[in-house]
Formats: C-alpha cells, structure tokens, sequence
C-alpha cells in the first residue's frame, strides 16, 4: 500500500479502479469517511470529513481530489459521493 498520501498512480485508467491497496493510507482514510456518511446516502464534504479524520483539509482535498481522479468517488456539488465499486453492506 502506498502511504505518501499522493493521488491516484499516474496513467491509471479511470475506468479502471484497481485494488484497493494501491490507494495511500491518507486515501483510504477519506475513502472510509465518505463511504461511511454515504450509507444514509449524504454526500460528504471537506470540512465534515476533516472532522472525522481528524485530517487538515489541505490533505483531505488532495486525496478527495486523487480519489476522484482514479474514479473511486464522484463530485456532487460541493462534496462527495461513492464512485463505481464492487461492495455492499448488510445490516
């Protein structure tokens, strides 16, 4: 797993999302906020994810940025949504 906190390997296809673990532990961190406000369908924003992960939201808007680049999420408005993915979630 990278942990530099960079965005999304340069050249990866966006269509392409890749293993999980070639996200930084910076992304997965965002990742797991946005995917955890998103299970009541809330789109995310910087400042609540900020909150949440206790992140400077300098480095929450890179990964946010990074995570949206390689297709992982999806901008709606001023925040964030899941992208494309292959899990789900039992209650």
């Amino acid at each position: 797993m990278r942990d530099d906190g960079a965005g999304p390997a340069e050249g990866r296809a966006e269509e392409s999302l890749g293993d999980a673990q070639e996200m930084s532990s910076r992304e997965l961190t965002v990742y797991e906020a946005v995917a955890t406000l998103n299970v009541d369908e809330r789109p995310a924003t910087v400042s609540e994810i900020a909150g949440m992960t206790e992140l400077p939201e300098d480095d929450v808007r890179r990964a946010l940025g990074g995570l949206a680049d390689g297709g992982r999420l999806v901008r709606d408005g001023e925040a964030y949504k899941l992208g494309a993915h292959d899990w789900g979630l039992d209650y």
